[in-house]
């Protein structure tokens, strides 16, 4: 959206002018209402600063801290003894805003805190389709890293307005205006910074606010928790620096606000109150980010930060309605109100030991109430909630009724998945669900006993209901039922929820890579399928071309049938038949992908001819142009960012050579090297442990998808050898 299409931007605070969207009854208005999640790179600190938030807001009344396993987020086992945030967790606090508009007004904040890994990026996915706004947290040492850039791409594709919160600017080698300036290189963000620190690394002492142009210091002697930090002048040694970006926040603003760039082009003064609602502008257009330094766990810069949750991001009604589809395919908006007829998107699912699923719902127009009935029209049939709750994590809150904005969680409902439409039943339509990427992975599993196959088919049922990553299928030849995920963590963490919370005890096959298959030219094929049996026999003929297609582009099957040489009625079966036959393709029976399929000619009989025939006909002809076609294997290439004290830097590299790897690039900050590179993903199961041996346990690896390459001929041999014994086909 660009800055001219961007909302307009109304600060209501007064109760008498609340919008007419609103309920009477609404204990928070839409205009006091922010939706925002907290995501990140592993380990730049989204749980801390949650948990500091909650604590701030009154939410909580004791701060949990991730190495102690406390924290009221991570509350999943796994979570706590990894110390890694696995799973998307929903919790709501209240914060007066310390100034601005809002000022002495509680506003209603809904927190998702989102994983850092990639192997669960899907929750990120998930719960970005689902926010009005985010605050991305970087590493004021590490800067922007490989799952940053990830999470980035995925708030611009669902068009999330962002603030930046630079972490950990206590730690040695922080730099804020590096990491601003890295966010403008490798994010193309328009960044600049709303706060400049005070001191860094062991000397950040405080921010200065560059909208109200004052600053705040923290006594950790006297406020050891940061509550009351003192208001004081910009120090006179930092007034220089403070008004030259002060200016420069007012220029980047000027774009977004006609007012605020008259007054700045006539030499006039600014007050406070338009230099705040222009960056609001600003950021809602999603062209502006506005950039908070701050350490969340020394307690500095966490108030602030939610200062500029109230006042810069969105509140429901600031960002565009959410469009969907009604049953003809036409585009509508589901415009948000209380009094509307009701429509929302469920864009989780959990299973509970005590109260069975529950499935987190974003109420987008309408109001829900507890015991009524949701239509969902990817089934045609309506479910009864029984009960509606507000999730504090893992506890729990009974309410009678949520509306517009709300984020809640439904009990009851029973046939419904990730991305359905629950409405009104005289709604028609159908929200746009988010999309989640295809899995790379794969491995066999095995039940161990009579008793464990029973329940490990309920809890593949129940884990794939919630994961939509995850993938299980039945291995035709050998009857093995396979996993398929995005990574190593990912499918390691399932096979520990299967044992710890469903009490399966299995043992699993070793990893298989998700390969593909493509082309490299155009061919044709014939596809026959005669058979004759002195009755009415079997006859189907088609002919295909096959080509390739754009990358990530997929499979595309077009009829270029003229004249009738095969009628309608078969045309259908024998599109099937080569979509399945896509799903095995001739290399080495991996799924083909990026090619388009074109059914050019072929002929019928009026007696013998059937749908089946047509299906089977339709296989043989895809085959047949395949294997005219110059196909290849593709296997996942992995993007590998390295970072290591440099003298374990000439070790590193050789070993990403001697793993098939090429070297990206490299770079030195504050004392590390980074090296990044491109690795084939078969090269590298157990990478991690393998880089801590080599480096004495002083190297960290970030790993994330990258692109399909294909596999070299010097070992396409060995790959087709050992896939033709494995089971994997995913």
């Amino acid at each position: 959206m660009s800055a001219s299409a961007a909302p307009a931007i109304t600060v209501v605070t007064d109760k008498a002018k609340i919008s007419l969207a609103n309920a009477k009854d609404r204990p928070f208005p839409l205009e006091w209402t922010r939706n925002i999640g907290i995501a990140a790179h592993i380990d730049a600190g989204k749980t801390t600063t949650t948990e500091r938030i909650l604590f701030y807001s009154g939410a909580v009344h004791k701060m949990g801290e991730v190495h102690e396993g406390s924290t009221v987020t991570d509350w999943m086992e796994q979570e706590r003894e990894r110390g890694i945030t696995i799973t998307a967790a929903a919790i709501s606090c209240a914060w007066n805003a310390s100034w601005g508009p809002w000022k002495g007004i509680k506003q209603r904040i809904n927190i998702i805190d989102t994983p850092g890994h990639v192997d669960f990026t899907a929750e990120v996915e998930r719960s970005l389709r689902v926010l009005d706004g985010a605050v991305a947290v970087f590493c004021a040492v590490a800067g922007v890293q490989p799952q940053s850039e990830t999470v980035w791409r995925q708030a611009n594709k669902y068009k999330v307005p962002r603030i930046a919160f630079i972490n950990k600017m206590d730690r040695t080698g922080a730099d804020f205006l590096r990491a601003v300036s890295e966010m403008r290189d490798k994010l193309k963000a328009n960044a600049h910074p709303l706060f400049l620190p005070i001191g860094k690394e062991e000397n950040f002492s405080g921010l200065i606010d560059l909208v109200q142009m004052v600053a705040y210091i923290f006594d950790e002697t006297k406020d050891p928790l940061g509550l009351d930090p003192v208001t004081t002048p910009i120090p006179v040694e930092m007034q220089a620096q403070a008004k030259e970006h002060h200016d420069k926040l007012i220029e980047a603003v000027c774009d977004y606000d006609d007012v605020i760039a008259e007054k700045y082009l006539n030499g006039e003064t600014i007050s406070v109150d338009e230099l705040m609602l222009g960056v609001r502008k600003a950021t809602i257009s999603l062209q502006f980010t506005g950039v908070v330094p701050g350490s969340a766990f020394k307690r500095k810069g966490v108030q602030r930060l939610l200062d500029c949750v109230v006042n810069y991001l969105p509140n429901p009604l600031d960002v565009p309605p959410m469009q969907g589809q009604d049953s003809d395919g036409k585009t509508v908006e589901a415009v948000v109100s209380d009094k509307a007829k009701l429509a929302g998107l469920a864009f989780k699912l959990w299973t509970d030991p005590f109260v069975g699923k529950i499935v987190f719902y974003r109420v987008y127009t309408g109001c829900v109430v507890r015991g009524m009935s949701m239509y969902n029209p990817r089934t045609r049939r309506s479910e009864r909630v029984s009960r509606l709750v507000l999730m504090r994590a893992m506890d729990r809150e009974e309410i009678e009724l949520a509306y517009s904005g709300d984020i809640c969680a439904l009990v009851g409902v029973k046939d419904v998945i990730t991305g359905d439409t629950l409405c009104d039943e005289d709604y028609d339509i159908r929200l746009e669900p988010p999309s989640f990427p295809e899995p790379v992975i794969s491995m066999s599993i095995e039940p161990n006993s009579k008793s464990d196959q029973e329940k490990m088919g309920m809890a593949l049922q129940r884990l794939v209901a919630e994961d939509p990553t995850l993938r299980v299928k039945t291995d035709p030849d050998t009857g093995q039922t396979i996993l398929a995920g995005m990574g190593e963590l990912h499918l390691d963490i399932i096979r520990d929820r299967m044992k710890r919370e469903f009490k399966v005890e299995a043992t699993a096959g070793k990893p298989q890579i998700a390969y593909r298959e493509t082309i490299l030219k155009s061919a044709e094929g014939v596809g026959k399928f005669i058979r004759q049996s002195g009755g009415k026999g079997q006859y189907g003929h088609v002919v295909v071309k096959i080509e390739p297609n754009l990358k990530g582009k997929g499979v595309e099957v077009i009829n270029a049938i003229v004249g009738g040489v095969i009628p309608k009625e078969f045309i259908k079966p024998a599109t099937e038949g080569i979509l399945e036959g896509c799903n095995n393709g001739v290399v080495a029976g991996f799924p083909v992908v990026d090619v388009i399929i074109r059914i050019i000619d072929g002929s019928f009989h009026e007696v013998d001819s059937s749908e089946l025939a047509f299906k089977m006909a339709g296989i043989f002809g895809f085959k047949e142009a395949m294997r005219q076609a110059h196909p290849i294997l593709l296997e996942p290439i992995m993007g590998v960012e390295l970072t290591t004290p440099e003298e374990y830097a000439g070790d590193l590299m050789g070993d990403i050579n001697r793993r098939r790897g090429a070297i990206q690039g490299m770079e030195n900050k504050t004392g590390a090297t980074i090296i990044m590179a491109h690795v084939p993903l078969e090269m590298l199961f157990g990478y991690v442990m393998d880089i801590r041996s080599l480096s004495k346990g002083r190297a960290s690896a970030s790993i994330t998808p990258s692109h399909f390459d294909q596999v070299p001929n010097s070992i396409l041999t060995k790959i087709v050898e050992t896939s033709s014994k494995a089971p994997a086909r995913t």
